[in-house]
C-alpha cells in the first residue's frame, strides 16, 4: 500500500503543477510529497519532472508513468467498486454536462429521472468542449470522438444525418436528385462551436466521400435555429434525425439524398479515469445506452 500511496502522490503532483498544490490537497507537508516522488524516481531510475525555482512540468518518461499510473489505480477504484457497489444504491447529485442538442434527449433524462428518484440531475448544456475533472463534472455526453487520456468513454448509440428541406422550398427552388445539386441551393449550415468550424455534411457515393464546397446562406451554432429556418422555407439544411423527427412526421420538412448519406454520428458518455464508475454513474451510463435511441 505505501507503493500504491507514492503512485497517487505522483498523479497529484503531475495534476496540481505543483509540490505546494499536492500537499493542500493530500494534508501532507510539501517537503514530504517532494521527498515521495524523489524516493520513487530513484525507485525507477528516471527523472519524472523538470523542476525550477518557478514551474514544475513533466519529462516524457513522467508523462508516460503519469498515464500508466492513471489506469492502475483507476482499475484500483474499479475493483474495490465492484466489491462495494452491491451495499450501495444510487443516489446522490450526478452533474452532466450535455450538448445544446441535449435539449432533444430529454425524453431518455426524464425517464432516467422517474426510474431514479434518489438521483438529482445538474444538467449543464453547452457544446464547448468542458474539462471534465477541472469543472467537476461526473459525465459528459457529447457527439463524435473526444481523445482525452483522463477519460473513460462508453458509446451510446448511433445516427445517420438527414438533409431536410421544407415543401415550400422545394416547390420554390426544386428538389436536389444527387449531391452536387446542392451547389445550386440555399445551406443551412451548423458551425461548431468549440472550433468555430463548419460541420461537414456528410455525403458520398458508392462508397467514396464527397466533399463539397457547399453554398454558406446561413449560419448557426446551434441546432434549433436550423430547424426553424428549414421549415420555415429559408433553405436545405442538415441535422441529426432525432433532431428533425417531429418535422418529418408531421412533414413541415422533407428528407432528402439518403441514399448518398454515409457517415455515421455517435453519442458518447465520458467520465475521469480517476474515479470508480460509481453506482449513479453506472446506472446513468446503463439507462442512456438502453433508452438514448429506443423507440
Amino acid at each position: 500500500m505505501d507503493q500504491l500511496g507514492t503512485l497517487g502522490i505522483f498523479v497529484q503532483a503531475a495534476e496540481a503543477g505543483s509540490f505546494v498544490a499536492a500537499s493542500r490537497t493530500l494534508g501532507l507537508s510539501s517537503s514530504a510529497v517532494g521527498k515521495a516522488i524523489a524516493r520513487l524516481e530513484d525507485s525507477i531510475g528516471v527523472r519524472l519532472f523538470h523542476r525550477s525555482t518557478r514551474s514544475m512540468t513533466l519529462t516524457q518518461e513522467g508523462s508516460f508513468y503519469l498515464d500508466t499510473c492513471r489506469r492502475i489505480l483507476s482499475e484500483l477504484d474499479e475493483a474495490q467498486a465492484e466489491l462495494s457497489k452491491s451495499h450501495t444504491a444510487p443516489r446522490g447529485l450526478l452533474r452532466v454536462s450535455l450538448p445544446l442538442t441535449g435539449m432533444l434527449l430529454m425524453p431518455a433524462l426524464s425517464a432516467f429521472m422517474r426510474a431514479y428518484p434518489d438521483i438529482r440531475l445538474d444538467l449543464d448544456f453547452t457544446d464547448r468542449l468542458v474539462d471534465v475533472i477541472e469543472e467537476g463534472f461526473d459525465a459528459v455526453v457529447r457527439t463524435g470522438d473526444i481523445r482525452d487520456t483522463r477519460l473513460m468513454s462508453r458509446k451510446l448509440g448511433s445516427f445517420r444525418h438527414q438533409i431536410v428541406a421544407s415543401p415550400d422550398y422545394l416547390a420554390a427552388w426544386g428538389t436536389p436528385i444527387v449531391p452536387e445539386d446542392l451547389l445550386h441551393h440555399k445551406c443551412l449550415q451548423h458551425r461548431y462551436p468549440s472550433t468555430g468550424k463548419l460541420e461537414q455534411w456528410p455525403l458520398s457515393r458508392d462508397g467514396v466521400e464527397l466533399r463539397l464546397d457547399l453554398p454558406t446562406t446561413t449560419v448557426a451554432s446551434t441546432i434549433e435555429p436550423l430547424i426553424h429556418l428549414a421549415e420555415n422555407g429559408f433553405g436545405v439544411t442538415c441535422l441529426p434525425p432525432f433532431a428533425v423527427e417531429a418535422q418529418v412526421a408531421n412533414g413541415s420538412l422533407r428528407p432528402l439524398l439518403e441514399d448518398y448519406l454515409s457517415a455515421t454520428g455517435t453519442f458518447r458518455i465520458l467520465w475521469p479515469t480517476s474515479r470508480y464508475l460509481s453506482p449513479k454513474i453506472r446506472v446513468f451510463v446503463d439507462f442512456m445506452a438502453v433508452n438514448l435511441f429506443a423507440r
